[in-house]
């Protein structure tokens, strides 16, 4: 049997793939890094769009540990801040901490495979979103410890998306709504993830991915297709 990877969160993850493949990979960045991975995996994508946290967690038996996978990336956090903002529905930073922290404490008694914590991340286009960053940027500094306390490699997608925003001289180009990415910032989260897997320290994680390997396509993304835009 192939080790897997699985890819794991909200709608940026899933990015529309279709449920009724369960081997499909969405138009996102899942779909973007997988031909940079090894040979001989079976790659899974089980984003699902509008989940929190708690959402996460009332499937993460059927939806990870049950695919007993060797690399899990998960990348959840921003519907926690949007639901406060759009629907009044609070998550505070610090239940959502130890409700993200007993996920991975789950996954690591169930087999400890590797692990990849992506930061939730937020481009404001408008004046009101950057008001979302008192709830958001707590959130992010909770993955940060996360990552630290479980031993997983951390994508840094918040500071990274940022700052090809600024580059680009409009975040609408990375993110068009703020929070959705593009072809281009799905394509900028796949190269992050290959390289950060690629230059692990350790070589048995170094392993799930190509020596060398961007994520595959134009650097615009324009092979990919446009991600999914469902909302998060």
């Amino acid at each position: 049997m192939s080790a897997t990877v699985l890819f794991q969160g909200d709608s940026i993850t899933d990015a529309a793939r279709d449920r009724d493949r369960p081997d499909d990979l969405g138009h996102g960045y899942a779909a973007f890094a997988a031909p940079g991975l090894a040979d001989g995996l079976t790659v899974l994508n089980r984003g699902v769009s509008g989940n929190r946290v708690a959402d996460l967690r009332a499937r993460w038996d059927a939806d990870t540990l049950a695919h007993r996978p060797a690399l899990v990336s998960v990348l959840i956090g921003v519907n926690d801040t949007w639901r406060l903002h759009d629907s009044g529905l609070p998550s505070p930073a610090d239940t959502w901490e130890k409700e993200y922290d007993d996920l991975l404490v789950r996954l690591r008694a169930h087999g400890a495979p590797r692990l990849v914590l992506i930061e939730p991340f937020l481009l404001p286009v408008t004046a009101e979103q950057w008001t979302w960053r008192a709830d958001l940027d707590p959130r992010i500094h909770a993955v940060r410890r996360l990552a630290a306390a479980h031993g997983a490699l951390l994508l840094a997608a918040d500071g990274l998306l940022n700052q090809a925003a600024r580059t680009a001289g409009d975040p609408a180009l990375i993110a068009a709504d703020g929070v959705h990415p593009t072809a281009l910032g799905h394509r900028l989260l796949a190269d992050a993830w290959l390289r950060l897997v690629r230059e692990a320290a350790d070589p048995g994680t170094a392993a799930f991915v190509r020596p060398g390997s961007p994520a595959d396509g134009p650097a615009d993304g324009s092979a990919g297709g446009p991600p999914g835009r469902a909302a998060s």
